[in-house]
């Protein structure tokens, strides 16, 4: 066959992973993003001197991104520095001022456990031997395998019931530490991916050894400044970018993806990897293909994940003696917040907070003397909280600052810019189906081969990528999913060996 023409719809970190990966394969590479920057929620604002990532800010498994710069015969170290973040995390809890400094050091972490229980020092113990086995399990063999059919199920299944998959990331963390605190600083990660610890599979402890195992790590001058590394290898790679560049719809003629956009009808593709919303590519770009059809409407009936209230916000001064790069602020309620949160149909009056002052590690990103702040919180998605963000939105923000000054003293009086996101955001900035931040929940039953394929089974030549499709949300989710992706293609198409 000739040169195989690849469209990739939206350039996410999915969307990028996979356009590298067949561009090295030798297949010609178009990436459509309908805004006017890559990055998908990797977008980036710059304000007043200030530089605030939008999106993922929590860098795990970099090899996972070598490899794409290695595929090329090239080095992820000639085009962007990746700095190491200690703490990983400070966890903070509001009820009573309890904080804690979560990170890859073993005995730092034992001995804070052990100035809150000292029983829970041995159970933590064997809680980092089970999280290693899932990883060994869950990560190593499986996050990058696709699952297009059921027997592939079938051959994991005694692995994920040995590892007891069928329980919960809370339920599992109880069952080794019994302090109401050291539960939530072992069960968080899952919200990190869209998920509720209460209701995700247990295989999402695994994020636990992950980051021991690679550490956290951030890209000097922003999550940005890596996305417009994987930019540049793909120009490098011959494959090519348009930015504002919408697709309006796709249909099928001949076995080939007819792609229209505002510049064009009907360019003419042997192939569509999607890294749009996963809802959108079924009931909008597809729209008209009967399968699509039959798909979107199974979509809409899946539990999706949370939604999130997002504001960025500049400083005059910088606070770096008093934060961490990353801090997670806890309210009075954990168990009772996330019900409301992923259920309720509501915004609850308290909530939890992720904070995020990326100048503590990379100073550029704001004026000297001055920081660079986000902060998010978990919200209900529009689907089961269908509510006016637009009255809610700045009155919200300015509540999250109020609780913010338990850490950073008389922060209002100190911001100098700010701006917000929110979950109405997500549903037309981003296509987000229910405004949901991270695509179909990572439950139990919407895992693996019952989470969308990665290759769709009707419509010959559509593949997907991205937090909707296998493995999942997250940075090191997303790539991953991008190579058991590209394994497919590289089946189906007889490519060279750099897409799997």
């Amino acid at each position: 066959m000739g040169e195989l023409r690849a469209a990739v719809i939206g350039s996410g970190f999915g969307g990028l992973a996979a356009a590298i990966r067949l561009a090295a394969s030798g297949a010609k590479v178009t990436v459509f993003e309908a805004r006017d920057l890559p990055g998908g929620r990797a977008y980036v604002y710059k304000r007043d001197g200030y530089t605030f990532d939008a999106g993922p800010t929590v860098i795990t498994a970099p090899h996972c991104i070598d490899e794409l710069f290695e595929l090329a015969g090239r080095r992820m170290a000639d085009y962007v520095d990746m700095l190491p973040v200690t703490p990983f995390y400070r966890l903070h809890w509001t009820a009573d001022g309890t904080s804690f400094d979560y990170d890859g050091d073993t005995e730092r972490m034992i001995e804070q456990i052990r100035a809150l229980r000292p029983d829970d020092v041995e159970g933590y113990r064997r809680f980092a031997d089970y999280a290693r086995r899932v990883f060994d399990a869950g990560y190593t063999e499986l996050a990058h395998t696709p699952f297009p059919r059921f027997s592939d199920m079938i051959r994991v299944a005694p692995k994920l019931a040995w590892l007891r998959a069928d329980r919960s990331v809370y339920g599992t963390v109880s069952k080794y530490v019994k302090d109401p605190h050291v539960r939530e600083a072992l069960s968080f990660h899952s919200l990190l991916v869209g998920g509720n610890p209460f209701e995700t599979s247990s295989i999402y402890t695994l994020i636990h050894h992950l980051e021991r195992e690679w550490g956290v790590w951030f890209p000097r001058g922003g999550t940005g400044a890596l996305v417009q590394a994987l930019v540049r290898l793909l120009g490098e790679l011959g494959g090519e970018l348009r930015l504002e560049s919408p697709v309006l719809g796709v249909r099928v003629a001949d076995g080939r993806h007819l792609v229209t956009t505002a510049a064009a009808a009907d360019e003419p593709f042997d192939l569509v990897v999607s890294n749009a919303d996963l809802h959108h590519t079924y009931d909008r770009l597809y729209r008209g293909e009967p399968a699509a059809e039959k798909k979107a409407g199974r979509l809409a009936r899946m539990d999706w994940s949370m939604s999130l209230y997002v504001l960025y916000f500049g400083t005059d001064r910088t606070y770096a003696d008093q934060i961490a790069h990353h801090t997670v602020v806890f309210g009075p309620r954990y168990r009772e917040l996330l019900d409301d949160i992923f259920h309720g149909d509501s915004l609850a009056e308290d909530f939890s907070l992720y904070l995020h002052a990326p100048h503590v590690t990379d100073p550029s990103l704001a004026p000297a003397g001055h920081g660079a702040f986000y902060v998010l919180a978990p919200v209900p998605h529009l689907g089961n909280a269908p509510l006016d963000w637009a009255a809610l939105g700045e009155n919200y923000g300015d509540r999250i600052l109020t609780a913010l000054e338990a850490l950073l003293p008389d922060l209002r009086r100190h911001v100098t810019v700010k701006h917000h996101f929110t979950p109405q955001d997500f549903a037309t900035q981003l296509g987000a189906f229910h405004g949901s931040a991270f695509s179909v929940a990572p439950t139990l039953g919407q895992s693996a081969y019952f989470r969308p394929h990665n290759r769709d089974p009707r419509i010959r030549g559509l593949y997907i990528v991205g937090a909707g499709t296998h493995p999942g949300a997250g940075v090191p989710g997303v790539i991953n999913g991008a190579k058991a992706t590209c394994t497919l293609i590289e089946r189906d198409y007889g490519l060279g060996g750099g897409a799997g």
